[in-house]
């Protein structure tokens, strides 16, 4: 048995769950807020993280470490290639761009999705950082149509978990979706899988727990105007 724990706003907790579906494999869903320091989380992720996994009664944490579980536990569908350089070339795109493009672009997240600001010296350094890493990644990925060639991999998971962010969160803070600009159709290949039953279920699920958080966020405020 399966348990996958964190929250569907989770870039990461979805990159796991699409794997998930990707395998047909069975789970289920623990809810479990970031920064957690309840002594049963921090056993399983110490820093409090989503998401981590129970798998048969044992715990993992950190996305990548996960999917590469599942994908050794269960090899069928492969969603890395059979042959031992091609499936490193997969985790190659995805450790650059979890590395050198969502991680630096997360920076400004608190700025584009959590309503605080971030420094001009912030700012400054990601569009620096992400102005040499972006032209660097277009070395790497083929979207062809695929991330990393031809076939949904790992890398598409992890792609459809990073992209997006990071483009939303340069176009809110910086004023430019900097993806866009160095030619990246991220929005076509979104659509692309879009197609998949995989991502339409982790669309509607994090649509579906969206729309309840602004529910529940309206509903303490007018309780709180009420007074």
């Amino acid at each position: 048995m399966i348990t996958l724990h964190g929250i569907t706003l989770s870039n990461y907790y979805n990159k796991v769950k699409l794997v998930l579906l990707e395998k047909n494999l069975p789970f289920t869903e623990q809810r479990q807020l970031t920064r957690s320091k309840d002594e049963a989380v921090l056993a399983a992720s110490p820093l409090g993280k989503v998401p981590f996994v129970t798998i048969d009664g044992r715990t993992l944490c950190e996305s990548q470490v996960i999917v590469d579980c599942l994908e050794a536990m269960h090899p069928q569908p492969p969603l890395v290639p059979a042959d031992p350089i091609g499936a490193a070339k997969v985790r190659e795109v995805i450790a650059f761009m979890e590395l050198y493009l969502e991680l630096v672009a997360r920076d400004l997240y608190l700025e584009a999705f959590f309503g605080g600001k971030v420094s001009e010296e912030t700012k400054t350094s990601v569009r620096e950082r992400l102005a040499r890493n972006i032209p660097a990644f277009k070395r790497l990925a083929k979207f062809a149509p695929y991330v990393a060639g031809d076939t949904f991999t790992l890398a598409d998971a992890a792609a459809y978990a990073a992209l997006p962010t990071l483009a939303q969160a340069t176009k809110a803070v910086l004023g430019e979706d900097m993806l866009a600009a160095a030619g990246f159709d991220w929005k076509g290949y979104l659509r692309l899988l879009g197609e998949r039953a995989s991502v339409q279920r982790v669309n509607a699920d994090r649509k579906r727990d969206l729309e309840a958080s602004a529910a529940a966020a309206a509903a303490k405020s007018t309780a709180a105007a009420k007074g």
